[in-house]
């Protein structure tokens, strides 16, 4: 169930059946729609026959379906001790091995020891999820989000991770060793020869650790034959400390965002490659509690400005549930050992507590709990708020959901936004992101595949505003101009940018008050796209 699968050709009861899933891809398919479904290759659960089996003997055969280790020593009390010093993914105070008493071996298990990871290096793995993709594909699946893909091959000495967590910490991330491994490229063009080109589907990877763009590039160019695209995680670790792992922070403003989307919007281009937008997933906070604000007096002024962004950059835009709602992270209040449920998390606080509490640092432990109030993976995890009534809709009144219920569903939910004339201005977050899509499919050739360029990028506005031209063959030049500040900001409009006409902004509905050349004032968290002269 859910990252650590039990069986990859069935459906958990707890959700459902096979017959549900055929009657939603043939209800999809009716509407002009298709399915993506979650490929995750990399591990399995340890609940899963294969592991099962590869657990019962050494001699099992499929021992080798899996990474098994033996001890590389023991210690003075006979514990013990793991092959390297890699750290687990979702728990850094622990090893990334585990360790089974009867066979007296470790087993990799990157992420937690409920996830024991596959062994690609066996050729009959290979063949198994092969036949996994096309059990999916017949079924009507039209392509996959690969889990971690990038973590299928790994450096065969499985030598130890250099200090990267520092000097207090007894393991440290080994993804030197394990994301985009000597043989990543050879096992996704062998998946793209036996499966993908078999089939019309869409691909894209999550592939953390990784921002070379020589190295992304490989893995995306149209002749690559591996995936269409990646999920590029740079934007969402902009906050994110030198050297340190997700669970820090590190300020940031416009200058950054510009910096990162610009990169990666002209190094497809420049290489023939394939994007993907994106601001929020299940694995990060709130978008509108990350890059803008989300106080009452602003939540909406910012999700609209990030609808903006999204829907004019160019590339495959994925939009979070909630995100077009502008949902955000849960109050400060809520207490990370009671309401938060993520593995992640909870392993954090437990190694903040055992550094920190009792007494020993307060100030520690009460950044430690800062850092969860922004970054926590809980925060996307919420009940969907559907409506103002019980569990917001997501679940009948009396049923206790896995987590409780954001405390603003009763004003942010998506009954409340669907309503003509909800909203700041008469336009719901909703309804704006419904409007920016239409604009991106009817000027698909600026927005999804035109020119881009960064604009008017002075020194003494860059730390606010990231402003850029996108230019289609038909559609002709548009700018976009985008405030990430809670204050007023003088901007010139750049020569060769001038507007004729402001058509979508987050003030006012319609009839955007603002000037088509020279000097412009933006108001706090503004965004607005114009048509310009030419």
């Amino acid at each position: 169930m859910g990252y650590d699968i039990a069986d990859y050709e069935d459906i958990d009861p707890m959700y459902g059946t096979l017959q549900d899933v055929d009657d939603l891809i043939q209800a999809l398919h009716k509407r002009g729609m298709k399915l993506m479904m979650d490929l995750v290759v990399n591990h399995t659960s340890n609940e899963h026959a294969w592991f099962i089996e590869s657990c019962s003997s050494k001699t099992s055969p499929k021992r080798d379906w899996y990474i098994w280790k033996p001890p590389k020593g023991h210690t003075p009390s006979g514990e013990p001790i793991p092959p390297n010093n890699w750290s687990q993914l979702l728990g850094d105070a622990n090893s990334a091995w585990t360790f089974d008493e009867p066979s007296g071996e470790f087993y990799l298990s990157l992420f937690t020891p409920e996830q024991p990871d596959l062994n690609w290096e066996n050729p009959a793995v290979r063949t198994a999820v092969h036949d996994v993709m096309e059990f999916w594909l017949k079924r009507g699946c039209s392509g996959f989000r690969m889990d971690v893909i990038n973590h299928i091959s790994k450096v065969q000495t499985y030598p130890d991770a250099p200090p990267n967590l520092g000097p207090d910490s007894k393991y440290h991330i080994g993804s030197d060793y394990f994301a985009n491994g000597p043989r990543m490229h050879e096992y996704l063009q062998e998946l793209h020869a036996q499966v993908l080109s078999k089939h019309d589907t869409i691909t894209v990877g999550e592939m953390p650790f990784v921002t070379d763009i020589a190295e992304v590039t490989r893995s995306v160019r149209s002749d690559a034959r591996e995936l269409n695209m990646i999920f590029i995680f740079d934007i969402v670790n902009l906050d994110v400390a030198p050297g340190q792992t997700t669970f820090s922070l590190a300020p940031f403003d416009a200058s950054d965002i510009a910096r990162i989307q610009s990169q990666w919007q002209r190094a497809m281009t420049q290489h023939d490659g394939w994007n993907s937008l994106f601001v929020e997933n299940h694995d990060q906070p709130r978008s509108v509690s990350r890059y803008v604000d989300d106080a009452d007096a602003w939540r909406e002024k910012g999700a609209k400005l990030l609808a903006l962004m999204q829907t004019t950059l160019a590339g495959t835009l994925y939009v979070y549930q909630g995100e077009e709602l502008g949902m955000r992270n849960v109050p400060r209040s809520w207490d990370p050992e009671v309401e938060y449920k993520d593995v992640l998390s909870q392993n954090f606080w437990k190694k903040a507590l055992g550094l920190y509490g009792g007494g020993r640092d307060a100030a520690k432990l009460e950044h430690a709990r800062e850092i969860l109030a922004k970054k926590a993976r809980d925060h996307a995890r919420t009940p969907f708020q559907w409506n103002g009534g019980a569990n917001a809709g997501f679940a009948r009144e009396g049923v206790v959901p896995w987590m409780r219920v954001n405390e603003d569903y009763e004003t942010v939910n998506a009954e409340r936004q669907m309503e003509e004339g909800a909203g700041e201005d008469g336009i719901s977050t909703f309804r704006f992101w419904q409007r920016g899509l239409a604009s991106r499919k009817e000027h698909k050739d600026v927005f999804v595949y035109g020119d881009f360029e960064v604009v008017g990028a002075a020194k003494e506005t860059q730390h606010a505003i990231f402003a850029y031209t996108r230019t289609g063959d038909e559609g002709g030049k548009w700018l976009v101009v985008l405030n990430f500040s809670k204050e007023d900001v003088k901007w010139t409009i750049p020569a060769g940018c001038d507007v004729v006409n402001w058509v979508a902004g987050n003030y006012g509905r319609d009839g955007i008050e603002q000037s088509k050349r020279g000097l412009m004032v933006l108001r706090p968290w503004e965004g607005i796209l114009g048509k310009c002269v030419g």
